[in-house]
């Protein structure tokens, strides 16, 4: 699972939820932040796409960045976007995307070429990723419910502070930070569900 979200601490809160919703449904999420070697990077990210069964590309995180040396949009999400969905013209059968946004047809402004594409909308909060994701995909060995997905997305919430400690550094979006956050993902999910089945009346 190839996700496509912007590494900004505003939208922390949204990429444990991403995380914590995914790992609970039995999906491994990539990002480019796993990213290394010598290849160009734009490379190594069509690469990753190409690997993985779907896409998810959150636009919501729409602005301006202000740093110098000049005010100006990012189009890295869009962009990674683009690539997705030539992929999948070219291999329907291998790969599907799907769009995240915070608000109805907002998209229509910002995205136009995409008119005529229905996006996931969340609201801009976890519970909404978690509620979209489970949406779109249904899990043949049994559907985790939005509450069982906000409990597991609650457990790496509180362990933030710990993984940045030991990881060294102040933010999640890197590399060891990201492993970590899915592996306790895993773990809480797996306990979750361990949970459910012994309390589940058969």
């Amino acid at each position: 699972m190839f996700l496509n979200l912007p590494y900004d601490s505003k939208f922390r809160s949204l990429y444990l939820a991403y995380i914590a919703g995914l790992v609970h449904l039995g999906f491994v999420p990539h990002v480019t932040l796993e990213l290394s070697g010598g290849k160009r990077r734009l490379d190594k990210i069509f690469e990753q796409i190409q690997t993985c069964r779907y896409s998810l590309h959150d636009v919501s995180h729409v602005g301006l960045d202000r740093k110098p040396p000049a005010t100006t949009p990012r189009f890295n999400m869009p962009f990674e976007l683009g690539l997705a969905v030539a992929w999948q013209n070219l291999n329907p059968d291998i790969h599907t995307w799907f769009v995240f946004e915070a608000e109805a047809f907002r998209i229509q402004k910002s995205l136009s070429d995409l008119n005529g594409t229905d996006p996931q909308i969340h609201g801009g909060t976890a519970s909404g990723v978690l509620r979209e994701l489970s949406n779109i995909f249904k899990r043949p060995n049994g559907q985790p419910t939005v509450p069982e997905m906000m409990g597991t997305f609650r457990t790496i919430s509180r362990m933030s502070t710990q993984i940045l400690a030991e990881a060294g550094t102040s933010s999640l979006f890197e590399p060891r930070a990201f492993r970590v956050l899915c592996y306790e993902a895993k773990i809480a999910s797996d306990n979750a569900k361990l949970l459910k089945g012994t309390t589940t009346p058969h």
